[in-house]
């Protein structure tokens, strides 16, 4: 990376841009590690596990105390999206219960993920039983043909 060189003009520790440079270092760093696609949340999001394998990718979103039929899946481009509810079990006109501790969160959510390409959406499935929504985003045979592996040389 470029910090090979910028020690030497900037410096280190104390020196005067010794903190902007780490901070420069750690942004590379950040980036460098990141997946080849991004994932953007709202609301009380669902964790996700996303997987590639060779013919498309697996997306797997726990989404305990939510209904299927609260849970919808879209496909638009290259960005999937989960959206849904999960309701509040709790009734507001029981006047017979006190409540101490709430700490189970409820409302609507949002869960996108920018796919490094863009699938075959006539074929993407998605599964939902007991709180696991599993959705499999299929490669286009177009985007299998851009997949190209490379031979290496010995020299």
């Amino acid at each position: 990376m470029a910090s090979s060189f910028l020690p030497s003009v900037f410096g280190r520790g104390s020196e005067p841009f010794g903190s902007l440079l780490k901070e420069v270092e750690k942004t590379f760093d950040d980036f460098s590690r990141r997946a080849p696609f991004a994932a953007f949340a709202s609301g009380a999001a669902p964790k996700i596990d996303v997987v590639e394998g060779k013919d498309g990718f697996d997306v797997t979103a726990e989404l305990p105390g939510v209904d299927d039929k609260d849970v919808e899946v879209t496909v638009a481009d290259d960005v999937l999206t989960i959206r849904g509810e999960k309701k509040s079990e709790r009734k507001e006109e029981d006047k017979d219960k006190n409540w101490h501790v709430i700490e189970r969160s409820y409302g609507s959510f949002s869960r996108s993920i920018a796919l490094p390409y863009v699938p075959d959406a006539a074929k993407v499935e998605a599964r939902f039983d007991k709180g696991i929504l599993r959705i499999h985003l299929p490669k286009s045979a177009e985007a299998v043909s851009k997949e190209k592996k490379i031979e290496i040389r010995k020299t």
